[in-house]
C-alpha cells in the first residue's frame, strides 16, 4: 500500500501538523477544510470512501463543510496524488487511500470496493498505444454480488 500522506502520518505523533507539511508538499494549501478531510481519510487505515460518506462522516465528526466542498477536495488530493479514484460507473466514484497499481472488485448489493491483490491479475492483449501515447494505467473493476440462497439448476 502506497499513500504518502498515511506514510507520513504514521511516522508522526502530532497530526495537524503532520498533515499541513504534507498538503504543502502536494502543492495544496492546507485550509482548515482540506486538514479536517484529510484527518478523517487518512488516519484509519486504508479505505475507499464515495464523497458522501466522506461527507457524512465530516458532519458527524463536528466538521462544517458542504458536499460541494468534499468533492472539490477529494478531485484536489487525486490530483495531487494523495488518492485514487475508482469509477464503478458514470454517476459514482470512489476515492481510494492506496495510490499503488492494484484493481477493484465492487459489491453491488452493498456499494463497497474491495482491492484485488496486484498479483493476482494478468492483463494482456491490450492494443498498441496511438503514435506518440502510451498505457499510463489500466483500471479493471470486477462487479459482484451476492448468489441466490437457492439457484435453479
Amino acid at each position: 500500500m502506497h499513500n504518502p500522506l498515511a506514510a507520513a502520518h504514521r511516522r508522526h505523533s502530532s497530526r495537524k501538523p503532520c498533515l499541513m507539511a504534507v498538503l504543502r508538499m502536494a502543492g495544496l494549501r492546507p485550509t482548515r477544510q482540506r486538514i479536517a478531510l484529510a484527518e478523517l481519510l487518512f488516519t484509519g487505515g486504508h479505505r475507499h470512501v464515495s464523497a458522501e460518506q466522506l461527507h457524512l462522516e465530516a458532519d458527524k465528526a463536528g466538521v462544517r463543510v458542504s458536499l460541494a466542498t468534499v468533492y472539490n477536495a477529494l478531485h484536489q488530493f487525486r490530483k495531487s496524488g494523495l488518492l485514487r479514484e475508482v469509477t464503478v460507473d458514470a454517476a459514482r466514484s470512489y476515492f481510494d487511500t492506496d495510490t499503488s497499481d492494484h484493481h477493484h472488485f465492487f459489491v453491488e448489493d452493498e456499494q463497497r470496493v474491495i482491492d484485488i491483490p496486484s498479483d493476482s491479475i494478468s492483463i494482456e492483449g491490450l492494443p498498441e498505444a496511438p503514435k506518440g501515447m502510451e498505457v499510463a494505467h489500466v483500471d479493471l473493476v470486477v462487479r459482484l454480488r451476492r448468489k441466490p440462497k437457492y439457484a435453479r439448476k
